[in-house]
């Protein structure tokens, strides 16, 4: 009958043979001899270890063996006749192989060992620990997806499982069902599979995700940015010297530590100048976040940290929905979008307008110069809110009389947002709701990021009474971040219509959508500029039926 196979104990030289040799050692004893081969030199110990694995099949003993070795090298210090009689004497080296036991007061005349330092003591017990696992238990698919290092030492319990129960010589726990020998097999094609996974691991491993982390991370830096803007830090540094955390912190009721993070953090985004003297802003921050500038985007921050953040919480209702999410963010149900959530109550009312005003000051301009519109003497700039763009056609086109018309409760404060200047008598604001009345009479009519506000069927409602208005001849121009045709790549207008379908009743739509909706009203002979900024400006004609 086969022998049943064993496992090894917990003392696994008791299963090894093998001889441990320390090259260089005399045949015979002297201290002049000794002191030769040992002061100040190198040498190398070596230890060849042989594991048998025997299995039995079909009441056959089957053996095979694994073989390694192991050198170390150790190097003594420069000895003196002194040092070496006191050992000699000790009597410690009488019985050692080489002359010397490193593990007691040998030791204190070696300078350095480069290897396993038990493999110079008697046994290489880290690489007999390699060499169990591989014959007991190869890397498992896990640890290959994982990247596992394949000649890694498990955990203890491993061992255990590997070893005898005292006092009982039960079988050892098994990873899975199959015969020992099967185990083994799977070992050998296990570890020549994990070693070629790893090979090819570190060589194809895949690029670090850092614009993904940023995308991941990303609203930390744009939450970072809204706090200091509502702290109003940008306006405690403009045109100021440089201050410090902690008075920056004394000034706005924060702590100095809090502080002083959110000031690095705005350092590391280019917002801030940090110095030994403290911090102070740039000029980006002097234009842009401080809320007293002339192109001050402070209330579109505003407008986005206490509105739009909390609107965003709950967008995978949003998307599961398909609606705005004013419900949630408000705990009622928005009647009328502008008037229930926007317009509320005189706070958020300006807050939405000094938004509105800031963005479209940023591209007044580059909208007011997009196509010369120098042949038409009159506008109407339906939804105009502060007036902002009226403005800007005014200064670009002296001969321009330009109505600014929007809901009751806006014109009552648009004229506060316009400044003094020879523009001011081309500039009329009328009140009234452009769904239910009359538009003003104008041979241009302007809508700006107005559409995308609202759907299909609204935005015909609204195109139809700006062609009942117009005479042929008459201009239209919309102001919209258009989607590309295949709605993959324009990933500003994308982000935008997810922000319609939080905020609003509409969408981003393409240069094909928008050219389809006006040519179903009359308007024809469509322009498009791309302008440079994050909007697109579109003109088209009415033609005569």
């Amino acid at each position: 009958m086969g022998t049943p196979w064993r496992p090894p104990s917990r003392r696994p030289w008791r299963w090894t043979t093998g001889c441990t040799r320390k090259t260089c050692g005399p045949p015979t004893w002297s201290l002049e001899r000794t002191r030769s081969w040992l002061s100040g030199r190198e040498h190398s110990v070596f230890t060849g270890v042989a594991i048998v694995h025997c299995s039995s099949k079909d009441h056959q003993l089957d053996t095979r063996v694994s073989e390694f070795y192991e050198e170390t090298k150790v190097k003594f210090s420069e000895l003196s006749e002194e040092l070496l009689w006191e050992y000699v004497h000790s009597g410690e080296p009488m019985d050692k192989a080489g002359g010397y036991g490193i593990q007691a007061l040998g030791g204190m005349l070696v300078e350095s060992v480069h290897g396993d330092f038990l493999n110079v003591v008697g046994f290489p017990l880290n690489h007999f620990c390699k060499q169990l696992v591989k014959l007991y238990y190869p890397p498992r698919p896990e640890d290959l997806r994982r990247s596992v290092k394949h000649d890694s030492i498990p955990a203890a319990d491993t061992f255990e499982d590997l070893s005898d129960v005292e006092g009982g010589g039960s079988e050892p726990t098994q990873r899975d069902a199959g015969s020992r020998d099967e185990k083994a097999e799977a070992g050998e094609a296990g570890q020549a599979t994990a070693e070629a996974e790893c090979h090819r691991t570190r060589e194809t491993l895949p690029p670090f995700p850092t614009r993904l982390l940023e995308l991941i991370e990303g609203f930390m830096l744009s939450k970072g940015l809204l706090t200091a803007c509502k702290l109003k830090v940008f306006d405690l540094l403009k045109d100021e010297a440089p201050q410090k955390a902690a008075d920056i912190a004394s000034k706005v009721d924060a702590s100095a530590c809090g502080m002083e993070r959110l000031l690095d953090i705005c350092a590391a985004m280019g917002l801030l100048e940090k110095t030994e003297q403290g911090y102070s802003n740039t000029e980006t921050a002097n234009v842009y976040l401080a809320s007293d500038g002339e192109y001050s985007l402070h209330g579109f921050i505003m407008h986005n940290n206490d509105l739009t953040w909390n609107l965003f919480t709950y967008l995978e209702f949003a998307i599961r929905e398909g609606t705005n999410q004013h419900h949630r963010a408000l705990g009622k149900k928005a009647e009328d979008l502008f008037q229930d959530a926007y317009y509320q109550s005189p706070e958020t009312r300006l807050r939405f307008m000094r938004a509105m005003h800031g963005m479209t000051k940023l591209t007044a301009c580059q909208v007011a110069t997009a196509f010369n519109l120098s042949r038409f003497s009159s506008a109407c700039d339906v939804g105009g809110c502060t007036g902002a763009l009226a403005r800007e056609l005014a200064r670009e086109y002296p001969r321009m009389q330009v109505t600014v018309f929007d809901l009751p409760d806006i014109i009552e404060l648009a004229a506060h947002f316009q400044p003094p200047g020879p523009q001011a008598v081309q500039i009329h604001f009328a009140a009234g709701d452009f769904f239910r009345d009359p538009l003003p009479s104008a041979e241009l009519y302007v809508l700006c990021r107005i559409l995308h506000d609202w759907p299909d069927d609204k935005v015909h409602k609204l195109l139809s009474k700006v062609a009942e208005s117009c005479k042929p001849g008459a201009g239209l121009l919309l102001v919209e971040t258009l989607l590309d045709e295949e709605k993959r790549v324009a990933q500003r207008a994308l982000m935008q219509s997810l922000n319609m379908l939080v905020q609003t009743e509409g969408k981003e739509r393409s240069l094909g959508e928008y050219q389809c909706l006006l040519e179903l009203h009359g308007f024809h002979q469509v322009q498009v500029v791309h302008l440079g900024g994050v909007l697109d400006a579109i003109l088209a004609t009415k033609v005569a039926p």
